[in-house]
């Protein structure tokens, strides 16, 4: 892979967490303002979900036919709905916590899993053994949790 499409592929992980912090701390004001994390969370999927059509019809993607996607297992759908459960929890948990101490536990809870699907090749992940190196990194982040969440 050449230097440039590496260095975006790098930049873009971190976009995302960017994007993550400012998303859970608008949600959470959006939640203050129409009283509800729910309501807050159906309005933030709406906007997210117009953004997608457009551009889904902007970059001219072909939908698949219902035919095709009929013989998918189910649960290779429940993305969004996990998804949703995310943005809730966020939502809920954000007039809590600052944000700060909630992305910690939700960074910690991200890896661990992110170990377990890669160890064992879950869910299509790439396999990669956990290594002692990789257990240390992960043990690093769960004492930084405590350390971002320690009063």
């Amino acid at each position: 892979m050449p230097q440039a499409n590496l260095n975006w592929i790098l930049l873009l992980p971190i976009l995302a967490g960017v994007a993550v912090a400012i998303q859970t701390a608008l949600n959470g004001q959006l939640r203050v303002l129409v009283n509800s994390p729910l309501i807050a969370a159906l309005l933030s999927f709406m906007i997210g979900t117009l953004a997608l059509v457009l551009l889904v019809i902007f970059t001219k993607q072909q939908m698949p036919g219902l035919s095709h996607l009929s013989g998918t297992d189910w649960y290779k759908f429940v993305g969004g709905l996990l998804g949703a459960f995310f943005i809730v929890v966020m939502i809920v948990s954000v007039q809590r916590m600052s944000v700060a101490n909630l992305l910690a536990l939700v960074v910690a809870g991200q890896l661990i899993t992110a170990l377990i699907l890669d160890h064992f090749g879950l869910l299509g992940a790439k396999q990669s053994s956990i290594t002692l190196t990789r257990a240390l990194g992960a043990i690093a982040l769960i004492i930084g949790t405590y350390l971002i969440n320690k009063k």
